[in-house]
């Protein structure tokens, strides 16, 4: 063909319009803006319409106070987005840089960026749940948490030594990393995985100040006995208690004992001080040297030896209208009360022949 068609010469002048007015944008500063700013933009839909599609499931875990930078790069680390830099932005441009939310979360096949943005705006998180037993100690729920694979329980210690923690008794308790025996409260917890031994101890606390109603406080107040005691009191009774029933009987037990100026004689307290629980005391462990040894020291011990229920601290600020001094255990974990000393040697003996 000779010359070229209508079309074609149509086609080349509409090229030459675009090519000039790219020429002319390139040639001065406003330009070259515009043109920077069209090619970021461009890039930019396409970062955020683009999937990334995971071939396995991703679990990512962004603890509290983590920033948006730092979210940013995990993300990328562990390959849900493909630009930590414009996932920032994005943030920033879309005002969610500081919605973004703790918790554990599980990204499975394609990932868009406001995808992605949008979950960690929901704080879901994966939960887990653990029970603390009455009369748990402070070991028992360190290794509990140990096990669970949770936190380590030199972490677990250290954070109960070196952490202030906000609780309105902490002026009554002892120094040591053992002066919240007693106060970490005996229930079912569910956390998210991310909680540190800090936050743990901090949530424990929060539900014995929940449970030690004001109620609970004004009692101790007309018995004249302070919460460290109270709770003290609480934890031997947990300890020596093996039937509900009996806890207010065992609590009036050590009440006039103590109001008699008797010693204890306990020997849940006995076994705090051995730090281990054995089926029969010898006449040596009665006499070891330890101020929570109740048969040797007057009084109550310096702090509680377990975590008490509320069945324990109702039991301890309201005990049974009885006059017994003694108890002994029986075989079938139940307890002979005894007015007289005389009277608790005689149970010992029945309790022995039978």
């Amino acid at each position: 063909m000779l010359f070229p068609s209508v079309k074609n010469i149509k086609n080349r002048l509409i090229e030459s319009k675009t090519l000039g007015k790219l020429n002319f944008l390139l040639k001065n500063r406003i330009g070259r803006i515009k043109v920077l700013v069209l090619a970021f933009s461009l890039l930019f839909s396409v970062y955020i319409l683009s999937p990334v599609t995971l071939k396995e499931s991703v679990t990512l875990t962004i603890s509290p106070k983590t920033t948006t930078s730092e979210i940013a790069e995990l993300l990328k680390e562990k390959g849900v987005i493909r630009s930590a830099t414009l996932f920032k932005i994005y943030a920033v441009l879309s005002n969610i840089d500081e919605k973004l939310k703790a918790g554990t979360y599980v990204f499975e096949g394609a990932q868009t960026v406001s995808k992605v943005a949008a979950e960690l705006q929901k704080g879901s998180t994966k939960l887990i749940t653990f029970t603390v037993p009455e009369g748990y100690t402070l070991e028992q729920i360190a290794q509990l948490l140990s096990d669970k694979g949770h936190i380590k329980k030199e972490d677990f210690f250290k954070a109960m030594e070196e952490t202030k923690f906000k609780f309105p008794y902490i002026d009554e308790l002892p120094a040591g990393e053992k002066s919240l025996e007693g106060f970490l409260f005996p229930d079912t917890y569910k956390i998210p995985e991310y909680y540190s031994a800090e936050d743990i101890i901090q949530m424990m606390l929060n539900r014995f100040v929940e449970v030690y109603s004001p109620q609970y406080e004004k009692r101790a107040r007309e018995l004249g006995i302070s919460t460290l005691e109270i709770i003290t009191l609480a934890s031997i009774i947990e300890r020596e208690a093996q039937k509900p029933e009996e806890r207010p009987i065992i609590a009036a037990v050590f009440h006039n004992r103590l109001n008699k100026g008797m010693k204890l004689e306990s020997c849940a307290t006995v076994q705090y001080a051995l730090g281990e629980v054995k089926p029969i005391l010898t006449l040596e462990d009665l006499k070891v040297q330890s101020p929570y040894n109740t048969y040797i020291n007057e009084g109550l011990p310096p702090g509680p030896i377990c975590s008490p229920g509320e069945a324990s601290i109702k039991a301890a600020l309201y005990p049974a209208d009885v006059p017994y001094y003694y108890f002994v255990a029986k075989k079938d974990r139940s307890h002979v009360f005894s007015r007289t000393y005389e009277e608790h040697l005689k149970a010992k003996e029945d309790n022995r022949s039978s």
